[in-house]
């Protein structure tokens, strides 16, 4: 059986971008990735960061089902210490009524960036520590079972069956082992965290009404070029982005691979690109197809959750295409 791959998009400004050009690209990307076979396309939430456009995701979700008629649309994720479940469920319920059996909920416990977003948002770093009870609430609003609140009903939630995801971040991958849930997590530059949080994961699984057994998505950025040198450009301008945002506190929009390559970084900026491009997975079609198959040997992942945010649409698009023509295999039982 071979690995499903989805799409993960950022909604990530171009330099010199307008913000909703880059939403409006978000859109017309997941009607591309439709046609290329991919099985989900989730948006992100960000606040107040210059290069991303993509601050509310279930509204974008919204945009994307309606220009979209098969693949399934979700959020990777909403953060729940931000919203109140109520409003999260009544959100996710308005989405699953109009477009039945496409929608994911997918969920995490970041909280925003600064403490002035965090502040206007009216939430603190206390709320990520009551992720576990927020989800459980959520949950709950879908099952008309919260009793909390009497007499008060989750309209059009109520009833319907919206599948949920749990963005691991810290003791994300027990949260949704507790649950009984579909677990989410980034391949990350550690390879040893990712497989212990998996194997944590798996082992406290509790089933629930929803998943019968545990279930995996890995996400990893990864780029597929003519060469491992032109595949590594397009995920430069996000791993730079990085950089800037570890060393200057914001995160920019992308800046072209040449512009970045042709910059004298400091010692410690070399250090943080170095980090940032590590987890990254690029080359030729047939060099991917073996780190991706690494990956998935190793994790035992069920579904790579695949994203790259580059200034070169086009080279993009292609990338994309040739990751979906990749053949996965699923790791042997046992």
């Amino acid at each position: 059986m071979d690995i499903p791959l989805s799409v993960l998009d950022r909604s990530l400004r171009r330099k010199g971008q307008d913000p909703a050009d880059a939403l409006r690209r978000t859109v017309r990307f997941a009607q591309q990735m439709e046609g290329y076979g991919f099985r989900r396309f989730w948006v992100s939430e960000h606040h107040s960061v210059p290069g991303v456009a993509g601050s509310a995701p279930t509204v974008l979700a919204a945009a994307v089902a309606a220009a979209t008629s098969r693949i399934r649309v979700g959020t990777g994720g909403v953060m729940l210490p931000n919203h109140r479940p109520l409003v999260v469920a009544e959100q996710f319920g308005v989405l699953g009524s109009l477009f039945p059996d496409r929608i994911d909920m997918g969920l995490g416990r970041s909280l925003g960036f600064t403490d002035g977003i965090r502040r206007a948002l009216g939430h603190g770093m206390a709320d990520a520590g009551d992720f576990g009870a927020a989800l459980a609430e959520t949950l709950r609003w879908f099952e008309g079972t919260q009793p909390a609140y009497p007499g008060v009903h989750a309209v059009p939630a109520e009833g319907l069956r919206v599948p949920a995801y749990v963005l691991a971040i810290d003791g994300g991958a027990d949260i949704a082992a507790a649950h009984g849930l579909p677990l989410v997590i980034g391949a990350g530059r550690r390879p040893e965290k990712l497989l212990r949080a998996v194997e944590r994961y798996r082992e406290a699984f509790t089933p629930s009404a929803q998943q019968a057994a545990p279930y995996v998505v890995v996400a990893v950025a990864a780029a597929v070029a003519d060469t491992a040198e032109q595949a590594a450009d397009l995920l430069l301008p996000e791993a730079w982005a990085t950089v800037w945002s570890r060393t200057r506190g914001e995160f920019p929009p992308l800046t072209p691979a040449a512009e970045i390559r042709a910059r004298t970084l400091t010692e410690r900026e070399a250090r943080y690109l170095d980090e940032a491009r590590q987890s990254q997975v690029s080359g030729t079609g047939e060099q991917v197809a073996a780190a991706l198959g690494d990956l998935v040997a190793r994790s035992g992942a069920d579904e790579l959750l695949v994203s790259l945010h580059t200034p070169d649409e086009d080279a993009r698009l292609e990338s994309f295409r040739r990751l979906a023509e990749l053949k996965l295999a699923a790791p042997a039982a046992g």
